[in-house]
Order: C-alpha cells, then sequence, then structure tokens
C-alpha cells in the first residue's frame, strides 16, 4: 500500500506541477517548506517524555487548539505538545500564539517522509483536527506505537459523499483509527457509515466555541480600537474572511448606509495574504482613503481628512479581535458558489448582529441553528447586503436582539474542550494499560 501511495502522490504532483510551478513563480506559493515536507524534515523530539502531536492544516484549525492546549498543560503537565501544520501561514500562527511548543510543517504523505518526521517526533498520540485522513501518516503512526485520533471531527454532507465512494480502498486506514471526537451526532454517524467502529466515534462538540472570545473589552480588541482610530460612538461595519466580488458588495452597502449613518466605519479583512496589496489598491482606485492595520500608527497622520478611511486589516490572526468591534459582522466566502462560508460563530459569540450570504455548505449544521434562533441573517447577494445592513443601522433594537440570541447559543456550547481531553485521556490510559499488561 505505501508504494502504490507513493506512486499515486508522485502522479499527482506530475500532473499538477505546470500549475504549481507557475503559481510559485508568481506568487511564492508553496515555496516556504517544501523541503521540510517533501523530506519529512520535523524536528527532534529531545526527551523522553509522552507526547501529544496535533495537527492543524491551517490558520483557523491552529486557534482553535488554544483552548486545548491550555487544558492539556493543565491536567498534564509532564507531556510533551507539538503542533504541526500544513501552510506558511498556519505555521506563522501557531509560532506566534504557541511560542513555547514545537511546531513544524507535517510531511507529505509519502512514506519516507512520514517516517522520517514520526521518527524525530515519536509521538505517544497523534491527533488530527477536525478531518485529515492520511493513510501513510496513519499507518507510520500505528507502527510506532501511537494512539491515532480525530479530533473536534467534522465531515460535511459533500466530504461524505466523496469519502464514501473511496470507502473500500479507505477502510483499511479507517479501522486504524483509535478515536474519533465527533462535534455533531450528524458527523458522527457519517464516520460510523464511513467504517470507522462505532465504538470508537463520541460527540464531544465544537473546540471552536471554547476558544471563542465573547468578551469585547478584552485587551487585544481594546488596542485595536485604539490603534485604528476608532471612537465607541462609531458604527463599526466588519466585513471578514472576505473574498473576490464580496469586498466590493461591503463597499457598496457602506456607502449606501453612510448617507444616513455617517459615523459607520467600514473594516475590511480579507481571506487571503496575497489578496492584501490588491485589494489597497482597488480602494484607492474607487477613491477610498485606506488605512492599512500593517501601518496603523498612520491613523494619525489621516486625522482631518474629509472623510473617514476604509480600514482594512492586511495581518494575519487578528480578526478573531477584530469582529469584537463589529456592530454588524458580514462573514465572507459566502456570496460565491464553490467556498462554501467561514466561521460565523467568532462574531455571534461578541453579540454582533451577524450576516452571511447564500453558500455556506461548511457550515450547514451552525448556519441552520443561528437561523432557526432567529440569531443569525442570510443575504441573498450584494444588493441584499445593502438592503439588510440598512436595516440594522435602521433598527438597533432588532440587531441587537439577534446578535444577543447568538452570543447565548455561542456560549451554552462551551465545554467541548474538556470533553474532548477526556477521550484523549482514555485512549492514553488504554495504551498504557496495553504496554503493561
Amino acid at each position: 500500500m505505501p508504494l502504490a501511495l507513493n506512486l499515486i502522490y508522485a502522479s499527482l504532483l506530475i500532473l499538477f506541477s505546470p500549475v504549481i510551478l507557475f503559481r510559485m513563480v508568481r506568487s511564492g506559493k508553496y515555496r516556504d517548506g517544501l523541503w521540510e515536507k517533501f523530506w519529512g524534515a520535523a524536528p527532534h523530539r529531545i526527551g523522553d517524555r509522552p507526547c501529544l502531536w496535533f495537527h492543524a492544516v491551517s490558520v483557523g484549525e491552529v486557534l482553535l487548539l488554544r483552548p486545548l492546549v491550555r487544558e492539556m498543560a493543565r491536567r498534564r503537565p509532564n507531556w510533551d505538545v507539538v503542533i504541526s501544520t500544513t501552510t506558511p501561514t498556519g505555521l506563522a500562527v501557531a509560532r506566534r500564539t504557541f511560542p513555547e511548543l514545537i511546531t513544524f510543517y507535517a510531511p507529505f504523505d509519502f512514506s519516507w517522509a512520514t517516517r522520517r518526521a514520526m521518527g524525530r517526533i515519536r509521538p505517544t498520540v497523534l491527533a488530527l483536527v477536525e478531518l485529515e485522513l492520511w493513510p501513510n501518516l496513519i499507518r507510520v503512526a500505528k507502527r510506532s506505537g501511537a494512539k491515532v485520533a480525530i479530533i473536534n471531527a467534522r465531515l460535511s454532507v459533500r466530504s461524505h459523499r466523496g469519502y464514501r465512494r473511496l470507502r473500500r480502498p479507505l477502510g483499511p486506514t479507517l479501522h486504524l483509527i483509535d478515536m474519533v471526537a465527533a462535534q455533531d451526532e450528524d458527523y458522527a454517524r457519517r464516520f460510523i457509515d464511513l467504517g470507522v467502529p462505532f465504538e470508537r466515534v463520541s460527540v464531544t462538540g465544537s473546540v471552536k466555541f471554547d476558544g471563542l472570545e465573547s468578551d469585547r473589552n478584552n485587551a487585544q480588541t481594546r488596542e485595536l480600537r485604539s490603534e485604528l482610530g476608532l471612537s465607541h460612538a462609531d458604527l463599526v461595519f466588519v466585513a471578514g474572511s472576505t473574498m473576490e466580488g464580496e469586498e466590493a458588495a461591503a463597499l457598496a452597502a457602506y456607502r449606501a448606509a453612510r448617507r444616513d449613518h455617517p459615523r459607520l466605519r467600514l473594516i475590511l479583512v480579507p481571506r487571503h495574504v496575497e489578496r492584501f496589496e490588491a485589494v489597497a489598491q482597488w480602494l484607492e482606485a474607487e477613491g477610498e482613503t485606506v488605512l492599512r492595520r500593517s501601518r496603523c500608527d498612520s491613523h494619525k497622520s489621516l486625522a482631518g481628512h474629509r472623510s473617514d478611511p476604509i480600514i482594512l486589516v492586511d495581518t494575519i490572526g487578528e480578526l478573531g479581535a477584530v469582529w469584537g468591534l463589529a456592530d454588524v459582522a458580514f462573514v465572507g466566502g459566502s456570496l460565491a458558489p464553490g467556498r462554501g462560508g467561514q466561521n460565523m460563530m467568532e462574531p455571534a459569540a461578541y453579540g454582533a448582529a451577524v450576516m452571511f450570504g447564500p453558500h455556506t455548505s461548511n457550515f450547514r449544521e451552525t448556519v441552520d441553528q443561528l437561523l432557526s434562533r432567529n440569531a443569525a441573517r442570510r443575504v441573498d447577494g450584494a444588493h441584499d447586503l445593502v438592503l439588510r445592513l440598512q436595516e440594522d443601522l435602521d433598527d438597533p433594537e432588532n440587531a441587537a436582539a439577534r446578535g444577543e440570541a447568538g452570543r447565548k447559543f455561542v456560549l451554552a456550547q462551551h465545554g467541548a474542550s474538556g470533553r474532548t481531553l477526556h477521550e484523549l485521556d482514555r485512549l492514553v490510559e488504554s495504551s498504557f494499560a496495553q504496554k503493561t499488561a
């Protein structure tokens, strides 16, 4: 099986190499960490203490580990915790968020890379965040004596349909998984349907709820308000995790609403780093004054300008605190099909009046829960965003009630971190029991 997988991966690399090389030359994408990933050049972990290896794909998964890492340090202070990630932005955020931990690029799923990385880290438990079914990595982990878990596990209808077609070749990998801690009952049923033994699947809730900040007066949000030149009298409209076309929709809504609400401010947070510069240039071409977060000390030089600047957050890892500034929040990746939406629970936790577009397949259950509680609203497109923003600003009491319903829902979901670590504890204890038997 490892040889067959190596051949499949190599064939895919050759097939897509023109696209990969083009992106590497044009934007530098895929360059960073290429050698470490291909060769499995993880750091050498020193010592023989038990070790929990979390693998998180990118920024979102890295940030949701915060409550788990804190609780792990409290429960098992004699354990090492290491974190791997796939993307450069994910690794940058991991190193900034967890400076005391070993953080590194996860290996590509070639047999030699996974063997080398596993030999250097020597984990007791490999915990894959949300859904990362890499057959060679899982097989090598099991051969090394580690337990394998999927935590905060989610499996959308579309992903389930795709994996179901591969159920036969994936079967051996699924049977190697020792524990699945699913976010909800639907996800749990889908994992069982794929072939994970039902006794290894439990429902622990979403760790994302535990990692959500709900206090608008937190230090990072307070600092942002000051550095961005916002007053408490301003009304703030945040459009976060936006993708191409969504900044234009947010700007149109802002311009229309500002006629009746001159204290309205707009904060844009593009989803991808490589678009920061293009969005800044587009805003300036639209005749807007732009205050970039990366140069936020310049807001004083903009004081007295004929209009308030559009704030562009062109930094990584600050969106969670930026949502705390929002009176009204639009969550991007949702106006156009094929993107599936972004996490709308972060602004909901602060009690913002949350809006998102019609394309939120990645968060189907979350959207249903919010909409059923009148804790968010769905907009049909760019024009509808203009109308709904105006409505929320014209009727602040109704908008605030919707925001408070979202906040109460989020707070009621807390506790998933503890339940997840309880399942990991059971896994570790069963491993120790087998070794001493």
